[in-house]
């Protein structure tokens, strides 16, 4: 196979590309504390930053539950738009597991749920994505972009409205239309 015959790699970050993490975080919070913090008072803000130091430990206590990754709502059109990137792309699902290593079962059983199409040897858990070979890593988490040596795709959420520098994608419609327009 020529160098140009070669289909060009995109990694996917998981949490808050794929799965909608930030939901069920401050459903559990809300429920726990009688609250009422929506994604929109997280503008420009990780719900560390709008819940009280004091209750830190258990917001990563509902990380580190056995079931906090199973029930994870899915992003809107990403079944469908990463099964169409397969057709074109070589995709592998990036996550940063690392950083909260009891989510390894959970987010590979909700892999297998919800993108039965991904194979495993196209799933990373690591903890620097400056380590991924792609052309494309795209994430929620500027962070993870900045090592990277592709071009980084900034995916949209709460925590990183104001983060400039990098392309921007606000949904896998989007993602659909950057990469597949011409397919």
């Amino acid at each position: 196979m020529k160098k140009s015959e070669i289909p060009q790699r995109i990694c996917i970050d998981m949490d808050e590309v794929m799965a909608d993490s930030v939901s069920e975080h401050l459903a559990r919070y809300n429920r726990e504390y009688s609250d009422n913090i929506t994604k929109a008072d997280l503008h420009g803000k990780w719900i560390w930053d709008v819940v009280s130091i004091d209750r830190h430990p258990r917001l990563e206590e509902y990380l580190r539950s056995d079931d906090f990754f199973d029930v994870l709502g899915v992003m809107d059109d990403a079944p469908r738009v990463l099964r169409r990137l397969q057709q074109h792309y070589e995709v592998f699902i990036a996550s940063a597991a690392m950083e909260v290593p009891t989510s390894f079962n959970g987010k590979y059983r909700w892999l297998e749920k919800h993108f039965p199409t991904m194979p495993s040897t196209h799933i990373v858990f690591c903890g620097d994505k400056g380590i991924l070979r792609a052309d494309y890593l795209i994430d929620d988490n500027p962070r993870q972009l900045r090592r990277f040596v592709g071009e980084g795709i900034l995916y949209e959420a709460p925590h990183n409205v104001a983060v400039t520098g990098y392309r921007r994608v606000k949904n896998w419609l989007d993602v659909e239309t950057l990469f597949l327009a011409d397919k």
